[in-house]
């Protein structure tokens, strides 16, 4: 049966989709991006700062729907610039110590609110 995750503590979608589905035991978070929920706006900074946010809005979607951080078996991470690889890198590694995910990382030409980066992830269920 699909569930459609949603949760006040990361950003409300900006268009016609769910800020994740979970069928059959697989989370799909939407791509997120550098939105503080709190105040709907991008957060200020440069990569380093959005990343941080970007990880932090997964990670409360996944709070939301059950799952952690370990539970997360692939990444697609979307930049704006692959000059700022080295600094999403950073940040992004600092929540995920074992266990790795598989991941793709992009650039593209222009992304939402003109932000520096999204992220879109799976997390699976263990049994």
């Amino acid at each position: 049966m699909k569930r459609i995750i949603k949760t006040e503590h990361a950003p409300a979608a900006i268009g016609p989709y769910s800020q994740a589905v979970e069928i059959n035991g697989t989370l799909y978070i939407s791509g997120q991006i550098a939105i503080d929920p709190e105040t709907g706006k991008v957060v200020e900074g440069g990569i380093t700062e959005q990343t941080t946010r970007v990880m932090k809005n997964i990670g409360a979607i996944l709070d939301a729907a059950g799952y952690t951080f370990q539970d997360v078996v692939k990444s697609t991470c979307l930049l704006s610039d692959m000059a700022n690889f080295k600094a999403m890198n950073e940040v992004y590694g600092s929540y995920y110590l074992v266990d790795l995910p598989a991941r793709a990382a992009f650039a593209a030409k222009e992304l939402p609110l003109g932000v520096l980066i999204e992220i879109e992830t799976v997390a699976v269920k263990s049994v």
